[in-house]
């Protein structure tokens, strides 16, 4: 990871730690406890169990070798709130964390007040650098667990008959269309991609490197829904023309004929919201898409998908311009938890929905791990992953950029996921 100086000031990071917590916990507002250990299936975690995770981020990598006198709050909880950090020990099997309905989620509720107000206590003794860089990363993780938190609640909701929404509806207002997708062209040429070194990254996202990107054109903004709807209607998910091998046999095993959340009732379309059940609107993003079936469109619409070399490229030349074009989509600020309709005359390339591409989730050239247990956090998933990029609704404006790369196996559809046109 890299991080600022001015991150290092133990009152700004120690504001920022309990306003990032307090964006946390505001994610479990007019929550029942047995919403908070749904879990629907094992990618996704019960809301409990994450909150539980980012108090034992701190804990196990902060508090514990860093705390005179540590104490653990419950030495049981080392494995129970365990992820995948093979290093730190034992962990609970990722699929039955819906299973534990001890501890209560007064417990762990508990359990994240005790190491917040260690962790700030700490902090305000003069805590060493290299440890406050650990807190940076771990504002950042529990950022990452907010965006989780609400893709994984809408999954639980999901398969409740009621479709049960938990976050206030959009206004209303009429559908706009955005008309067809204007293109820009960039010429080929060497460029420098990766984190130029201000600010807070992730070790995936250096060193910084150049790289040959030919010659391509790039859609202005998303692909639409009514664009998406015009790809069902020509039996887009009938078509193994279209279709990679394994996303085709991915598609029939899922029953996929639609995204994820739509519905189809007597020639209406409609989508499960954080709101619950509304209208589809044509003039917002298509979300919830596996990279199978944005690739599959994408080869329907006569395009492709960026490469997330060209998706880099175009937006930092479009922020290092100051284009007037350049506008940004909503975030997890707004509440909403589901994105606003595209606009015609801005460029998006943050916000709003993430964006598939077809680059492998690969190191950078000279990438090399942090060592030890934290260390594990994004190298050992660089196979069968591919990488998305720009934010969605459910990101933390403070926690995207344009170096930023998430990634996911190619079937995931659970994220706010949609795409955007290359050619």
């Amino acid at each position: 990871m890299n991080a600022r100086d001015d991150v290092f000031v133990p009152e700004l990071l120690a504001r920022r730690v309990a306003g990032v917590r307090e964006a946390t916990l505001a994610l479990l507002d007019g929550l029942t406890p047995e919403d908070c250990m749904l879990q629907s299936m094992p990618e996704a975690s019960p809301a409990k169990w994450h909150v539980g995770h980012v108090a034992w981020f701190f804990e196990t990598f902060v508090l514990e070798p860093w705390q005179p006198d540590f104490r653990p709050f419950d030495p049981a909880f080392r494995e129970l709130f365990n992820s995948y950090y093979v290093g730190v020990g034992e962990r609970h099997p990722r699929g039955q964390r819906g299973l534990l309905s001890r501890p209560s989620l007064d417990r762990v509720m508990a359990y994240q007040q005790s190491v917040l107000e260690r962790l700030l206590e700490w902090m305000d003794d003069a805590a060493p650098p290299q440890a406050l860089a650990l807190v940076e990363l771990g504002l950042h993780h529990e950022q990452q667990h907010q965006e989780l938190i609400a893709t994984d609640l809408k999954h639980h909701f999901w398969h409740n008959p009621l479709l049960p929404g938990w976050r206030p509806a959009p206004a209303e207002a009429t559908a706009v269309d955005p008309g067809p997708a204007a293109f820009q062209r960039y010429d080929a040429g060497l460029v420098d991609l990766g984190h130029a070194g201000d600010g807070f990254a992730f070790d995936n996202e250096a060193p910084r490197h150049r790289a040959w990107v030919e010659a391509f054109e790039l859609a202005r903004r998303p692909v639409s829904n009514a664009e998406y709807l015009a790809f069902i209607e020509d039996g887009g998910y009938g078509r193994p023309d279209l279709w990679l091998s394994d996303g085709w046999d991915a598609r029939v095993r899922g029953g996929w004929d639609m995204p994820l959340y739509w519905m189809r009732d007597d020639g209406r379309w409609t989508c499960h919201t954080a709101a619950g059940p509304r209208p589809v609107d044509p003039a917002e993003p298509v979300c919830h898409l596996s990279y199978y079936e944005a690739d599959a469109y994408a080869r329907w619409a006569g395009a492709r998908l960026p490469t997330e070399q060209e998706w880099e490229r175009a937006a930092t030349q479009a922020m290092a311009e100051g284009s007037t074009l350049l506008a940004e989509g909503d975030f997890a600020e707004s509440g909403l938890l589901h994105p606003r309709r595209l606009r015609a005359e801005a460029t998006d390339f943050l916000g709003g929905v993430w964006e598939w591409t077809q680059s492998a989730y690969l190191p950078y050239p000279g990438f090399r791990p942090a060592a030890g247990a934290v260390g594990e956090y994004n190298g050992k998933f660089m196979i069968n992953q591919m990488v998305l990029r720009g934010g969605s609704c459910a990101t933390p404006r403070s926690h995207i950029r344009a170096t930023y790369r998430n990634f996911f196996v190619p079937g995931s559809r659970w994220q706010y996921a949609g795409l955007r046109l290359a050619r």
